[in-house]
């Protein structure tokens, strides 16, 4: 009964952690909205012509597909009769719920419910989620060092020093703080376990673990796609393979779990990462990451086709009750 209490009130805690966050997020965004300027930021978009809108729509919905793809390979491998059609609509379900409904319930329940629906072991469907996360992060990390030394040579500028002593978390830390990182970091721990444990089934099948890998790198060129798209359109000179290291780096700062969905934090971090780093105009990049998120929303529609049904699921497993 204790250690469920301490449960509970370490998932408040958390909850109360990222919803601050978000808030805060929100306010510094709506601060850059306000010194840019509605009527910027509409003359921006409006520059933009019309076909670079769809393609970029198309691209998006390239990734989509693509993280689909990828549930597909690790949930055929690992011996589960799983249709195309099936990953296709509980991946798509889970996309909305990330985008919709992110104080209720995640995407990963979502699609844990829906492959448990269709009757697939759900050890492996959850192992097969985490897989899936680990294989997406490894195709952005792979990004990172095409980011990594613009983003170094700019924080040269800006502090004059590029030393940060690993030191400080080893005991100079105020109580307070390590009060919140000691928790965070056997939470760590305990994934990690996790983590090796699924990484189990899939270790004797590295082809299909490199074919996952294959449909995150569409994935992820769909994405660097959309953003080199809208900075062309705005007249923003950014070679794609800087999109795509700073955006990778944008992408790890997301998971971060300081923000719900890495709402705000998102369109906050790739706005000051895209211009102080990326060389973009402050307005061009703050439009980019405005519609960055409105067209991933846009393409994680047809999920709410399929929600009402999963949800219905995922309510109904052990530990999702309201």
């Amino acid at each position: 009964m204790k250690t469920r209490l301490q449960n509970a009130l370490s998932g408040r805690s958390a909850f109360y952690i990222r919803l601050f966050g978000t808030l805060l997020a929100f306010v510094l965004l709506v601060y850059l909205l306000s010194q840019q300027g509605w009527e910027e930021i509409k003359a921006a978009i409006q520059q933009i012509p019309l076909w670079r809108f769809f393609a970029a729509m198309g691209l998006m919905i390239i990734s989509r597909f693509a993280v689909a793809g990828r549930w597909h390979i690790l949930l055929r491998s690992a011996d589960q009769k799983v249709s195309p059609w099936d990953t296709l609509r509980v991946t798509f379900a889970g996309l909305f719920a990330t985008n919709f409904l992110p104080t209720t319930v995640g995407g990963d329940v979502i699609r844990l419910a829906g492959a448990i629906q269709l009757k697939f072991d759900a050890v492996i469907s959850a192992a097969s989620l985490i897989v899936d996360r680990l294989v997406g992060m490894a195709g952005m990390v792979m990004m990172v060092p095409f980011g990594l030394p613009s983003f170094l040579a700019a924080r040269d500028v800006t502090t004059g020093s590029l030393n940060y002593p690993g030191y400080i978390l080893g005991g100079i830390l105020p109580a307070s703080i390590m009060k919140w990182v000691t928790p965070l970091w056997n939470k760590a721990l305990k994934l990690l376990s996790r983590v090796v444990t699924a990484l189990g089934i899939w270790k004797k099948r590295p082809q299909s673990l490199l074919q996952s890998l294959g449909f995150t790198w569409i994935n992820m060129l769909g994405l660097f796609g959309v953003l080199y798209v809208i900075f062309q359109g705005m007249g923003e000179d950014l070679p794609i393979w800087l999109i795509g290291g700073l955006y990778s780096i944008v992408y790890l700062i997301t998971l971060l779990p300081f923000s719900i969905n890495g709402y705000g934090i998102q369109e906050v971090s790739m706005t000051f990462i895209f211009s102080s780093i990326g060389g973009a105009s402050l307005q061009s990049a703050l439009t980019a990451a405005l519609l960055f998120r409105t067209l991933m929303m846009i393409a994680s529609l047809p999920g709410a086709f399929f929600v009402p049904g999963l949800l219905a699921g995922a309510r109904s497993q052990p530990g999702n009750r309201e």
